[in-house]
């Protein structure tokens, strides 16, 4: 077996472990290997003796797209005997916003909880139900605060402390790099399921290096954690250099090259205009009825780095303006590694507010719980530019930065 590596973090009140084989020349040279991988590699040893649990979805496949659950459902190494599916479901049936419900797998015959929309007590109770000792994460994120999988991450961290039961975290890519840090930073008040805690809107980081994160600074009483790491895995990568499948990790994230601008066009949820849901290319393409090729226009001589406007026109199938045409923009990221996800965002909602009439922030202000403040939906509407926006939060992101260089597992 390999040699081990274990890092225990102080000041948290449980041991906060990493366990991995040590890196070999071969590791560095090679495409990455999950978390998983890892620890089918380790003969299970994080999980020995203990009745597990898996919080995952459709993303959880080894590189010959087998799923984690069925390949440890047939490992006499390996005692699993629950599943919990998160926002869209364990086989990702649901739309955003939904869930599959509690129901045994036809697979594997394993009991599947719904853990979608509990958290607290509530979570913990069906983890004390479901008879298991260690709670295994895997889930692959796509970099950006308000996708949901973190929080639950989050949320299952907080009650397997409550209900006295291990956390195991198999880690993944970042699949747009963890580079770094950028946007601003969730104000507490602002806490929802799309943010629970004061992070960047892009974090730059892994779910385990989070996991790390959270435990050190967010959870005053962390449960036993475990976070498995990657190899060949470097903080520059982007997902097409891991040697890894891509499986889309909720319906409207089909490619990585979505996940690559997601953390900036979401924002527009929190308008009248279309996000691209219900096209071929969700948050690649949005606008609006009545909306015209100066938006493009005016969006191409804000000269942002790394990205180009198209003036596009599209009929959306669900969602915002379903079966009607509407015009605006296809985002087209030339250069991804000057490419800045989220002052493209912002620049785009500048320039669509004056290029369009009728724009307006949705009056449940979903804006600001994305942003995790006023800051931006405030700026914007008192005719601030695009430099300025992105100006306002730069302290606060210094900060963040800071505190998540010290949970970083990867160079």
């Amino acid at each position: 077996m390999p040699p081990t590596r274990r890092t225990v973090l102080a000041g948290t009140a449980a041991a906060l472990t990493v366990s991995a084989p040590a890196a070999t020349a071969a590791d560095r040279h090679t495409s990455a290997r999950t978390g998983f991988e890892r620890l089918v590699a380790d003969g299970y040893a994080p999980l020995g003796g203990e009745r597990v649990g898996v919080v995952t979805n459709p993303t959880g496949v080894t590189r010959d797209v087998r799923h984690i659950v069925d390949v440890m459902h047939a490992d006499d190494r390996v005692d699993l005997v629950a599943v919990f599916g998160p926002e869209h479901g364990f086989r990702g049936t649901a739309q955003a916003g939904g869930s599959e419900g509690r129901y045994d797998d036809p697979a594997t015959g394993l009991p599947v909880y719904d853990t979608y929309g509990r958290r607290g007590q509530p979570l913990a109770d069906i983890f004390t139900a479901s008879g298991v000792d260690t709670v295994v994460f895997d889930i692959q994120d796509v970099g950006a605060r308000f996708y949901t999988y973190i929080w639950t991450l989050f949320d299952c961290m907080e009650a397997a402390r409550l209900a006295k039961k291990r956390m195991v975290v198999l880690d993944r890519p970042n699949p747009v790099t963890g580079r770094g840090a950028s946007g601003p930073v969730l104000k507490p008040q602002f806490a929802s399921f799309v943010g629970r805690q004061p992070i960047a809107q892009a974090h730059g980081m892994t779910v385990g290096e989070l996991a790390r994160l959270f435990a050190g600074e967010f959870l005053p009483a962390p449960p036993a954690l475990d976070v498995v790491p990657m190899s060949g895995w470097r903080r520059a990568d982007f997902y097409d250099r891991s040697g890894l499948p891509w499986v889309p990790p909720s319906p409207n994230m089909p490619t990585p090259e979505t996940a690559l601008v997601y953390a900036g066009t979401c924002l527009f949820e929190g308008t009248n205009l279309s996000e691209g849901r219900g096209t071929t290319r969700p948050f690649e393409l949005l606008g609006a009825e009545g909306l015209d090729g100066r938006w493009a226009a005016a969006a191409g001589e804000l000269d942002l780095p790394g990205v180009r406007f198209r003036e596009a026109y599209f009929t959306p199938t669900f969602s915002k303006f379903p079966h009607r045409t509407v015009g605006g923009v296809q985002v087209h990221v030339h250069d991804r590694r000057v490419y800045d996800p989220v002052r493209t965002g912002i620049g785009l909602l500048v320039t669509a507010r004056r290029a369009w009439a009728e724009f307006h922030w949705l009056p449940n202000h979903w804006i600001d719980t994305l942003t995790g403040s006023t800051l931006v939906r405030t700026m914007i509407d008192a005719g601030a530019g695009t430099d300025d926006v992105v100006a306002a939060w730069q302290d606060e992101l210094a900060v963040f930065r800071r505190t998540r260089a010290r949970y970083l597992l990867y160079r």
